[in-house]
């Protein structure tokens, strides 16, 4: 199989950058994920490696081979698109078997690879029948099974499940992380849904605006994101960000004085107004009569009813916030909040970058 690497890659569209100065390292047998919003170059990114975008400056390499002046059907990767992109008058057997047709192999050995794919797919009941006659699941699985019989050395995904319903997704995503560990392949997967970059990659790539903002394993970008913008864009609901000013050691939230730790005052290093970052999910903690807690009090703007939890909305120094709490946890036009003041992430106020305690 093969790593791919970035180094230093520039993308301009006339005078507008879309990719600047990135650089970047996939492992062999990884599963790679570009994560950002739309128009932030993930899928750009992907094309590049395919082949299917010039890059306007820097180098790509394939399996330690420079690629930039190399055509997309000799790069050896296999691209797996949001539309299935199936040949609708042409049966499952046929779509999987195209790319081996068009490269003339010999007809015996095109039916044993589209047989093994099937079969890895569940597809092997469906071989004889068009796309029309199947659900957007089993023509994803075509799409994949299309893929697979090539071999490639890297497969590329761009937001392979968006057309897909919230059941058969969440489905499909546990049947492309299975078929990455049978395949022992390099994957390099766009998508725009956070769930499925947290679920899905060995590490992720959160990208905005063209530039690389973290590099990580999903837990470690979860709980230690760089900046506001990946604290923000991962989990749902978003992590709560709050301007504070730090007095006497503490911070003030909704009138209650919160004492700063040793090691927490250490790194603010002097700053006195700054951005207190926690996620939703710690708002409310459960322990009781731990130093480490205070008792703040919001007044509730509306509350989301979940199962098993509730999603309560509230403001905090006039910022926007969210608390995900037990269902059970009652409360009328206000809620009283138990927080931990090590709970808490601190960022720059101006340049929105992480300070690390």
């Amino acid at each position: 199989m093969a790593n791919v690497e970035l180094k230093n890659v520039i993308k301009k569209y006339d005078e507008k950058t879309i990719i600047d100065d990135i650089s970047l390292f996939i492992k062999d047998k990884e599963f790679l994920v570009l994560v950002g919003s739309s128009g932030c170059g993930k899928s750009t990114i992907l094309r590049m490696i395919a082949g299917l975008e010039d890059i306007t400056s820097g180098e790509i390499f394939i399996d330690g081979k420079c690629v930039n002046n190399v055509h997309p059907k000799d790069r050896d990767i296999a691209f797996v698109f949001q539309n299935y992109a199936l040949y609708p008058h042409m049966t499952v057997f046929e779509n999987i078997a195209f790319p081996l047709k068009m490269r003339n192999y010999p007809k015996q050995e095109i039916e044993k690879k589209v047989l093994e794919a099937a079969k890895i797919l569940d597809l092997e009941p469906y071989l004889k029948r068009k796309p029309k006659q199947l659900s957007g699941g089993q023509r994803q699985r075509v799409a994949l099974g299309r893929a697979i019989v090539r071999n490639p050395k890297v497969f590329l995904m761009d937001e392979p499940l968006s057309n897909l319903d919230a059941k058969l997704r969440v489905q499909m995503r546990s049947e492309i992380k299975k078929l990455h560990e049978k395949l022992q392949t390099t994957f390099i997967y766009v998508t725009h849904d956070q769930t499925e970059a947290l679920t899905m990659g060995d590490r992720i790539v959160v990208l905005d605006k063209g530039k690389i903002q973290q590099v990580d394993e999903p837990e470690k970008i979860y709980n230690s994101p760089a900046n506001t913008f990946v604290g923000g864009f991962l989990g749902s609901p978003s992590m709560n960000f709050i301007p504070v000013k730090l007095r006497n050691n503490e911070i003030i939230l909704n009138g209650i004085g919160i004492k700063m730790t040793e090691a927490q005052h250490r790194a603010l290093n002097g700053r006195t107004e700054f951005i207190a970052g926690i996620r939703p999910e710690k708002m409310d903690s459960f322990l009781e009569e731990d130093e480490n807690i205070s008792e703040i009090v919001a007044k509730v703007d509306i509350s989301e009813m979940l199962g098993s939890e509730k999603i309560v909305y509230f403001d905090i120094n006039g910022a926007k916030c969210s608390a995900k709490i037990n269902a059970e946890k009652e409360f009328a036009t206000s809620i009283t909040l138990h927080i931990n003041r090590n709970d808490f992430l601190f960022f720059d106020s101006v340049t929105n970058k992480r300070i690390f305690v």
